[in-house]
């Protein structure tokens, strides 16, 4: 009988990464990085988020200007031109959102997931690239300020970018957590438009909040994204010169009981709700396979 001396060949160890805060800094980094890269490269999709906006604003606006038209420089347009804004930066960052779907259905975000980083730093990096995106677009829309007739004020275009960043990071952070769990794209668009839809035309975008009937007031006012239009539109009535009659039709603000809700309480709400968004994707994350 015969026995092998052949010496046993060692078998290398693979090590892992061990997670750390810095890799957590760099995932961040990196899936922020992704997301602009992909925006800034899909020329298609930055033009086509335009359109509808614009519509809004130059037919829209226009066409029915004639119809409440109130003089001293307010008018439909002027009126609907922060509404807008607000839109064009809610459907941006919901698209952005669907990016996680996307990934899903091509196994991208599979590796992601394995990676030696938190899942909750991926989801950090999405939300703050969603956001930076739907800010982007805004501001591109700020350059047609002048066909609304809101001037080019420089405190209020960085008060409006301000604004714009923290609605979108809400947004995100919403459009995160109904991505989370679904993985066809086209379940996630219907339940986006099932979702946005009301929301929009319950935040007082395209209509004043003043003398509305009882229940739609009750909705407005328990509408998030009521909270993210109304600071919009107070920063530029802020600087539009008109009647306090005027102003006050057009921009009557949110109130509580008959107490007027100030718009930096309602921005604050908007980012807590964004907080709370944010740790509830983490979690809806921390569960995906």
């Amino acid at each position: 009988m015969s026995v092998d001396t052949h010496p046993v060949a060692e078998i290398a160890q693979v090590r892992v990464a061990r997670r750390s805060a810095r890799h957590d800094l760099r995932a961040i980094k990196i899936v922020l990085h992704r997301e602009l890269l992909r925006f800034l490269y899909d020329r298609t999709r930055m033009i086509s988020q335009l359109v509808q906006p614009i519509l809004w604003l130059l037919v829209m606006g226009t066409g029915l200007s004639s119809l409440v038209a109130s003089g001293n420089g307010v008018n439909l347009k002027t009126f609907i031109f922060p509404g807008v804004v607000a839109m064009s930066v809610m459907f941006t960052a919901m698209f952005s959102a669907a990016s996680i779907v996307w990934d899903r259905e091509f196994g991208f975000l599979r590796e992601m997931l394995v990676a030696p980083v938190s899942r909750g730093a991926i989801v950090v990096g999405k939300v703050l690239g969603g956001a930076i995106v739907a800010t982007f677009q805004g501001i591109v829309l700020l350059a047609l300020a002048g066909l609304a007739g809101v001037p080019y004020d420089p405190a209020m275009l960085l008060l409006l970018v301000l604004v714009m960043f923290i609605g979108a990071f809400t947004i995100t952070a919403f459009g995160v957590v109904l991505a989370a769990r679904i993985k066809k794209m086209q379940s996630f668009f219907g339940i986006m438009q099932m979702a946005m839809m009301p929301m929009l035309f319950l935040s007082g975008a395209l209509f004043p909040l003043s003398g509305l009937p009882s229940w739609l007031g009750v909705l407005t006012r328990i509408n998030p994204l009521t909270y993210a239009v109304d600071p919009l539109r107070h920063v530029v009535f802020a600087h539009i010169t008109a009647s306090p009659a005027l102003l006050h039709r057009f921009n009557p603000g949110v109130t509580w009981f008959g107490w007027q809700v100030p718009p930096a309480l309602e921005v604050l709400i908007v980012l807590a709700l964004g907080a709370v968004l944010l740790g509830a994707a983490v979690l809806q994350f921390k569960r995906t396979d």
